[in-house]
């Protein structure tokens, strides 16, 4: 029994630090990250926004894992560029180093034994008191506060030699202590996904004399390559860019470890020599410090050879095989899930704009066709106007089903009716494809066919696509965002104005059928403005759904 209790308690404070690092992460990503993460969507190029981008989203998520997960995605999505990319988990890696020195400042300075609990019961009764979703996502990140130091107290109480003496006492200082603690910190911190984690457990166990200064480092350092895992575990599926933003991820820690393991003590004296105390510092604190030193130098280092590290990983991951597939996937991925509600939406909302995109350019071929109306266009763009039908056809599967998974997630009410406003837009925009593809059809028989209109005729169907054409563009660059109320007026005069125009265009048909004109021409006239009407009845939809949304 004196050897299972303490390995029991062991397990037990760990369970409690992690669950209590996520539900603290997860607290904070609900309450305020989200706007952080679509910051991360919309970076400029420059690399030192990036850097603190990267940077400010880790130290309030608490999780550069987290940060380089979402990276991957949007890199994959194209909502950010490879380049962009290579600031943001420069600045994630020095963001994480925060946890530990909240560890080594909170943790071991007073008692935390003392306010874990009521910390922990706090943030339970803002979760339960208060109705505001902010302020309940706030208590639950209080909450993971509380348990992050119950479980760092636990751990505190076993890192002992009295506990744990026989299975945890290296004071070595040697090269092959050195590397024995560096691929622990690897493989132990791949194991917990969490470097942060890790480092807790480090800075405990120096704390408590089980370990020695030397081997605490060589763990921290090993902890940082083991932290890229996430990162590439999410570029599992990506696209060439998607797997090189990770690969830039591992080569930045790898590069930057190799050579602290290179100048190991001098960079060990180093920190020593900026650590307050210097040699009498609290080890704790020491810990930290290179941490952060570690994380900093690699930044100054690398930042410059920005270009270098692009082209490295080009070399490394190949682009995609060239030409554009006619197959659409859109990948759901859990590991993703796991840490960011956020990052799932912004990855539909993209997916959304190209299936809008997509559609848009449908509809301009309807202009070409009414203008043209020639062999030429059957020739350069029926095939075309097929595979695009069945693109979209593929979009509004792959997309309604990703949303649908969403809707799985832990989600917020507001989360949770965007998801289903998203839902019902793809259904819209398909729709509107098919009336797309149809207009489309019906101009290439008109030609086939031979059919005959007065050039005035076809003239006035101009003003009249131009109107729905605006409407597609308004549509488009409000599709991912809510709308205000004086829009929809605006959408709302645009579809007046449609409908106006095919009542009159509709009325002119008629009368020429009434005075003889070929029947079968008019009839196809006719369908041809009410198809196009019905392009501008799902934009009036879509812009509903994205007031009710707002």
């Amino acid at each position: 029994m004196n050897i299972i209790t303490p390995l029991l308690q062991l397990i037990g404070s760990l369970g409690i630090l992690l669950y209590g690092m996520k539900l603290m992460s997860n607290g904070i990503q609900k309450s305020a990250g989200e706007k952080l993460q679509r910051a991360l969507s919309v970076l400029t190029g420059n690399r030192f926004v990036a850097l603190l981008t990267g940077l400010v989203v880790t130290m309030v998520i608490q999780s550069s894992g987290a940060t380089t997960v979402m990276v991957v995605t949007f890199v994959n999505a194209g909502l950010m560029t490879l380049t962009q990319s290579v600031g943001v988990i420069f600045g994630a890696n020095i963001g994480t180093t925060i946890t530990a020195w909240i560890v080594a400042i909170f943790g071991f300075n007073f008692k935390i034994s003392a306010f874990a609990i009521p910390v922990f019961g706090i943030g339970y009764f803002c979760t339960i008191l208060i109705k505001k979703s902010g302020y309940k996502n706030l208590g639950e990140a209080i909450m993971g506060f509380g348990l992050l130091f119950l479980g760092l107290s636990g751990l505190s109480d076993v890192f002992t030699p009295e506990q744990l003496g026989w299975l945890f006492n290296i004071q070595g200082s040697g090269f092959l202590a050195i590397l024995v603690g560096f691929i622990i910190g690897v493989f132990v911190t791949a194991l917990l996904h969490s470097s942060s984690a890790f480092s807790a457990i480090v800075i405990t166990m120096a704390y408590n004399g089980l370990i020695s200064w030397e081997l605490a480092a060589a763990m921290t350092l090993g902890s940082n390559i083991g932290s890229t895992i996430d990162a590439l575990l999410a570029a599992a599926s990506a696209n060439a860019d998607g797997k090189r933003s990770a690969i830039i991820h591992l080569m930045f820690n790898v590069f930057g470890t190799v050579l602290a393991l290179i100048f190991f003590h001098p960079f060990l004296n180093l920190v020593v020599l900026l650590t307050p105390g210097h040699a009498n510092s609290n080890i704790a604190i020491r810990i930290s410090m290179l941490h952060t030193v570690f994380k900093v130098l690699s930044t100054v280092i690398f930042l410059p050879m920005q270009p270098f590290l692009v082209k490295l990983s080009q070399k490394i991951i190949k682009d995609d095989k060239h030409g554009k597939s006619n197959t659409y996937k859109l990948e759901f991925t859990e590991l993703i899930a796991k840490d960011s509600v956020t990052t799932h939406i912004i990855q539909a909302e993209k997916a959304i704009a190209d299936m809008t995109d997509v559609v848009s350019d449908m509809f301009d071929k309807i202009q070409i066709g009414v203008t043209q109306r020639n062999g030429d266009f059957i020739e350069k763009y029926r095939e075309e106007c097929v595979l695009a039908e069945d693109y979209v056809d593929q979009m509004h599967e792959q997309i309604t089903h990703f949303l649908i998974k969403c809707e799985s997630l832990q989600l917020t009410e507001k989360q949770l009716n965007h998801i289903s406003g998203m839902i019902q837009i793809v259904d819209e925009l398909e729709d509107m494809s098919d009336s797309c593809y149809a207009t489309i059809m019906l101009v290439i028989r008109s030609i086939e066919k031979k059919m005959s209109f007065k050039s005035e005729d076809m003239e006035r169907l101009l003003p009249y696509l131009e109107l729905v054409r605006q409407f597609l563009q308004f549509i488009r660059r409000n599709i991912n965002k809510p709308l205000a109320k004086e829009k929809l007026e605006l959408a709302a005069e645009l579809e007046d104005g449609i409908d106006a125009f095919r009542k009159d265009l509709k009325k002119v048909a008629r009368k020429r059928l009434e005075g003889g004109a070929d029947v079968k021409a008019e009839l196809l006239y006719i369908d041809l403005v009410r198809r196009i009407e019905n392009i501008g009845d799902n934009c009036f939809s879509i812009s509903e759904t994205l007031v009710e949304n707002k």
